[in-house]
């Protein structure tokens, strides 16, 4: 048998080309270790011209039980069932940590309240050119309600990211039920939200894309590397404001999403005055660091605002049948 001995850099860095060669060679390797033909492995040093010394058959050993340990490990964690987090289990210390009165702005409780509130915003007056995102909490208190829940009372203020920059003082109240799984119910309130213009920009990009011949259609947005295309920004923030609707009905007193990628855009046909989007999104749970998937259908026009049509949670595992703090369908 003409064995060769992986390099370093073929077992721990495998290129997607030569994958399945490095991990046959992996597994023949680690066969041979568990069995004791450590000789054998001696000899494929030899074959490659490299004389082991009393060193690097030291180390050769080392590498062959780890080997084996994360061979073993690699082996029984594909073997493990696909089984959704628990939120209860996930949440627990959060939930021991939430607390009545005024809050330290900075926490996750009052943080967590304005970001629910900053979803609600976007909701009402986002678009491909005006996206907002929390700036700062200045102040926050929480309080119990009788019906079952608790109830936030926030000073805030949001920058509008996509085009003014501007930054904007807000109020709101937050409720959260616990007695009905029930999208939070906000109150919200902004100074001079009237100051930003975006008419003219959105009346050009609807005409551009309503009139033209052929369909809008990307992948990964941003890519990699964290970079999209000056064309791709407003279908980015689209996805933002529609994503907006997705984590204000999903959003509970344990969670905090953010919209972490556009993993597929496609513009649909219609009859319509608007342009209508289907999009593949992932967002980011940061309190359970879960990325969940879900598609939905949109549409926009300067007229009517965003609207979100459908929307529905790709789950991961194929037996879950919705996200991890799903709420009724309203």
């Amino acid at each position: 048998m003409d064995l060769r001995l992986p390099q370093y850099s073929e077992v721990w860095i495998c290129e997607a080309a030569g994958l399945q060669q490095c991990f046959s060679e992996l597994q023949l390797f680690v066969q041979l270790c568990s069995s004791g033909k450590r000789h054998s492995v001696s000899q494929a040093l030899h074959k490659q011209h490299i004389p082991p010394s009393g060193a690097e058959l030291w180390i050769m050993k080392t590498v062959c039980w780890t080997s084996v340990l994360a061979f073993t490990f690699l082996q029984l964690t594909a073997a493990l069932p696909c089984v959704p987090a628990d939120p209860a289990h996930t949440h627990n210390q959060t939930e021991l940590e939430m607390a009545t009165g005024e809050l330290v702005p900075t926490h996750f409780p009052a943080r967590r309240a304005a970001k629910v509130a900053v979803h609600y915003l976007n909701t009402r007056h986002g678009s491909p050119f005006r996206v907002f995102g929390l700036q700062q909490v200045h102040k926050a208190t929480a309080e119990d309600v009788d019906a079952g829940g608790r109830k936030y009372s926030l000073d805030f203020s949001v920058t509008e990211w996509a085009r003014s920059k501007s930054v904007f003082r807000c109020s709101a109240v937050v409720l959260f039920s616990t007695a009905q799984k029930t999208p939070p119910d906000v109150q919200l309130q902004c100074e001079d939200l009237q100051q930003i213009n975006t008419a003219p920009q959105e009346e050009a990009f609807y005409h551009r894309y309503s009139t033209s011949d052929s369909a809008v259609s990307a992948l990964n947005i941003p890519d990699s590397h964290g970079n999209m295309s000056q064309d791709m920004e407003p279908f980015w923030h689209l996805a933002g404001v529609s994503a907006s609707f997705i984590m204000l009905r999903e959003s509970s007193e344990n969670t905090e999403f953010n919209m972490a990628q556009v993993a597929s855009v496609t513009q649909q046909e219609t009859s319509e005055k608007q342009l209508m989007l289907k999009y593949h999104l992932l967002l980011h749970d940061f309190v359970s660091q879960e990325i969940l998937h879900w598609q939905l259908l949109s549409c926009w026009s300067p007229e009517r605002g965003v609207r979100v049509l459908e929307m529905q949670f790709l789950p991961k595992c194929p037996h879950a049948s919705g996200p991890p703090y799903s709420t009724p369908d309203q």
